[in-house]
């Protein structure tokens, strides 16, 4: 599994040094109707976003696109991560919501597996206790997430915990993903 979240590092200040990339973040699939035709392209209603007409649909089918968002991801020498997230853009169409749903399956993959404990900690707050375990994704990337006490207790002595992951392939290159944390596996 080749992991999309190294980048070229620039320096922005004389103490920062920050990596930069930009991941595949997401993708869903939205319905709609062709409007305008214009050459050997078509607007999709309701938000007229101009794309090919690939499948030579006409004015009134009805089409479900693929469509994506992409994140850009700043990770300082600290480890703190600054995310922007872009607009949803489409990249195809389809005659079908299954066939559709096919492409979609095979780009956002749920998986389980074993990573690196980095530790887990406690804080308090008037009076309120908060629990948190920090992991190491695939990616290099540390994520900080609440747990509850059971967890905490349990995670205490372990070096390895096990997760749920999205693995998030690129639509075209499919062999670069980022992988986000969804949860706890059992």
């Amino acid at each position: 599994m080749s992991m999309l979240f190294s980048g070229c590092s620039e320096s922005a200040s004389s103490d920062v040094e920050v990596n930069r990339s930009t991941v595949p973040w997401d993708y869903r699939i939205v319905e709609g109707t062709v409007g305008d035709l214009i050459g050997s392209d078509m607007t999709i209603l309701p938000d007229n976003e101009l794309i090919p007409n690939d499948d030579n649909y006409g004015t009134g089918d009805r089409v479900w696109t693929l469509q994506a968002m992409e994140a850009d991801i700043n990770t300082n020498s600290q480890e703190r991560a600054d995310v922007t997230l872009t607009a949803w853009e489409s990249l195809k169409t389809f005659k079908s919501q299954q066939a559709a749903q096919e492409d979609l399956d095979k780009l956002k993959i749920q998986l389980k597996t074993e990573v690196d404990l980095v530790g887990v900690y406690k804080t308090e707050y008037q009076g309120k206790t908060r629990q948190y375990a920090v992991i190491t994704l695939p990616s290099g990337q540390q994520v900080k997430q609440p747990i509850d006490e059971d967890r905490y207790q349990t995670f205490k002595s372990q070096k390895k915990v096990n997760i749920l992951l999205e693995e998030v392939h690129d639509f075209s290159n499919y062999d670069l993903t980022y992988a986000k944390f969804r949860g706890w596996a059992k």
